[in-house]
C-alpha cells in the first residue's frame, strides 16, 4: 500500500523523465543512423567517382552533411524536451522571425561565415586533402565545415580560418601541377648541349619506378629565361600529378648537378670582375709611383715637442 501511494506522488515526475530519456535516446538513435546513412552514401558515391577529385569532393560534402544533420537532430530533440517541461514552442517559433532579425544584425560575420562556407562546397573549392592558400595562409586542408576551414602548414601548425574571410581560393592540388625548375649555367657554357642534357636526365627520371606514376608528360623546356649576373637561366616545368611537383623537382636538380659535371657544363657562382686604371696599377707596385707626387707628411706631435727638447738642450 505505501508502495503504491509512493508510485502515484512521483509517477509523473517519473513519467517525465521516461519521455526526456527517450527523446534524448532517439535523438542519439538518429544521429548514429544519420553518420551510418551518410558515410555508406559517400562510400558508394566514392567508388562510382569518375577520378580521386571527385572522390575528395564527395568524402567533404559527406563530411559537412553528417555535421549539418546532427546539428538538427539536437535542435529538435532539445525542442521536444522544452516541450515535455512545460515551456510553450510556439511563442518560441513565432518569436523566431524577430529574434532572427536581431540576431542577423549582430551576428553578420557568422551567417557570411555559412553562406560562404555552403558555396565552397557545392562549388568544389575547397576539399579535404587538397593544399590551398586562403586569407593569407597556406597548408593542407583536414576539415571544411560550414562555418571554417582547418589548415596545416609544413612545419605543422593548424589554421583555422573562418569562411567569411575568405575571397579568393588558390588550390595546388587540382588534377595537375607543374615543377617549375630554373637552372642556371655559365657563359661560356653550350645552351644547346645544356638543354640535351635536361631533356636526357627528365626522361631518366620518368621512367624511374619511383616516379613513373608521378610524372604526366615529358620536360617543357621554354628557353633562355634571363640573362644574370652570372649566368644564363634555363626555364624548364615538368607536368606532375597534384602535390609531386616538389619531389619531382628535388630529385631532377639532383640528377642534373651530377650530369653537368659528368658533362663539363658549368653551374656558376656568383663573382666579380674588378677594372683598374693604369695609373692605380702603377700605384700598387713597390716603388712605381713617383716620390715627388707624395704628399708632405704632416710631423706628429711627439715629434715636435722631441724637437723642442733637443733644441733647448743645445742652446744651454
Amino acid at each position: 500500500m505505501d508502495w503504491t501511494i509512493a508510485w502515484m506522488d512521483w509517477g509523473p515526475e517519473l513519467r517525465l523523465a521516461l519521455r526526456i530519456t527517450a527523446i534524448l535516446a532517439g535523438a542519439r538513435l538518429v544521429h548514429l543512423l544519420a553518420g551510418r546513412m551518410v558515410k555508406r552514401l559517400r562510400l558508394l558515391a566514392a567508388a562510382r567517382a569518375s577520378g580521386p577529385e571527385n572522390a575528395k569532393w564527395i568524402e567533404t560534402v559527406g563530411r559537412a552533411a553528417r555535421y549539418a544533420l546532427s546539428v538538427v537532430a539536437l535542435l529538435v530533440a532539445g525542442m521536444l524536451v522544452l516541450n515535455e517541461v512545460g515551456v510553450s514552442i510556439a511563442p518560441i517559433l513565432g518569436a523566431a522571425g524577430v529574434v532572427s532579425l536581431a540576431i542577423g544584425f549582430g551576428a553578420q560575420s557568422l551567417i557570411k561565415d555559412y553562406f560562404t562556407g555552403l558555396f565552397l562546397l557545392v562549388e568544389n573549392q575547397i576539399r579535404v586533402g587538397d593544399v590551398v592558400e586562403i586569407a593569407g595562409k597556406s597548408g593542407l586542408v583536414e576539415e571544411v565545415s560550414l562555418r571554417k576551414v582547418m589548415l596545416r602548414d609544413y612545419d605543422g601548425s593548424v589554421h583555422y580560418v573562418s569562411n567569411g574571410l575568405i575571397t579568393t581560393v588558390t588550390n595546388r592540388s587540382t588534377a595537375f601541377s607543374f615543377a617549375l625548375i630554373d637552372v642556371g649555367i655559365a657563359y661560356r657554357s653550350n645552351i644547346d648541349q645544356a638543354m640535351d642534357v635536361m631533356r636526357r636526365v627528365a626522361g631518366e627520371l620518368r621512367a624511374e619506378a619511383a616516379f613513373a606514376d608521378r610524372i604526366i608528360q615529358d620536360i617543357e623546356i621554354a628557353g633562355v629565361e634571363s640573362l644574370a649576373e652570372s649566368a644564363i637561366i634555363l626555364r624548364s616545368r615538368i607536368r606532375t600529378l597534384p602535390l609531386a611537383q616538389r619531389d619531382v623537382r628535388r630529385a631532377f636538380l639532383k640528377r642534373i648537378k651530377e650530369a653537368f659535371e659528368a658533362e663539363g657544363i658549368e653551374i656558376p657562382f656568383p663573382n666579380r670582375t674588378l677594372h683598374l686604371a693604369p695609373s692605380s696599377l702603377q700605384a700598387l707596385r713597390p716603388g712605381g709611383a713617383d716620390s715627388r707626387d707624395k704628399p708632405a707628411e704632416r710631423p706628429s706631435r711627439f715629434g715636435a715637442l722631441w724637437r723642442g727638447e733637443r733644441a733647448t738642450s743645445r742652446a744651454e
